[in-house]
């Protein structure tokens, strides 16, 4: 065999075992951080529930989700170990925010409000958003055509009663 050939099949097993190797790094690292946890700590389970860990067992591990509320869950679905600046923040909030944006209001007033406010209400131009007479759209819509309908009906019209 040429070695041309057998360069393809070479790139792909190359790239199978640079992929493997990445994923079983992800997989080492997740088995040492839920090993490394210590009764006390907040964590995140897989689910988004944040709690505190009360309990490490071999397997499973003892979580406070509220005051007086302990659920045992399986080591596996510890998402992550969050450290006690982090964990306090989310769940207590505590800590200073840093909004860079700018708040929205609360409610929509001041989106609202035009820039001449004083003026009063019967000055401000309103839109009509009521319905027209259907036979006046309808003649004024083939008059502009110029081609009018044999039985003078509009699209979507019948006879029917």
């Amino acid at each position: 065999m040429n070695i041309v050939t057998l360069l393809p099949f070479i790139v792909l097993i190359g790239a199978m075992f640079l992929m493997t190797r990445s994923a079983k790094k992800k997989q080492q690292a997740a088995a040492q951080m839920r090993n490394e946890m210590q009764p006390g700590t907040g964590v995140r389970t897989i689910g988004g529930m944040y709690a505190t860990v009360k309990e490490v067992n071999d397997d499973t591990v003892l979580l406070e989700v509220a005051p007086g509320v302990h659920a045992v869950y399986a080591k596996n679905s510890i998402g992550a170990v969050l450290d006690d600046e982090e964990y306090n923040r989310i769940v207590h909030g505590d800590g200073d925010l840093k909004i860079d944006a700018p708040v929205v209001p609360d409610d929509a007033s001041s989106l609202t409000e035009s820039a001449g406010a004083d003026k009063d209400e019967d000055d401000v131009a309103r839109i009509d958003l009521g319905k027209k007479a259907e036979g006046d759209d309808a003649e004024k819509a083939h008059d502009a055509a110029g081609d009018e309908p044999k039985d003078k009906k509009s699209d979507g019209e019948s006879d029917a009663k």
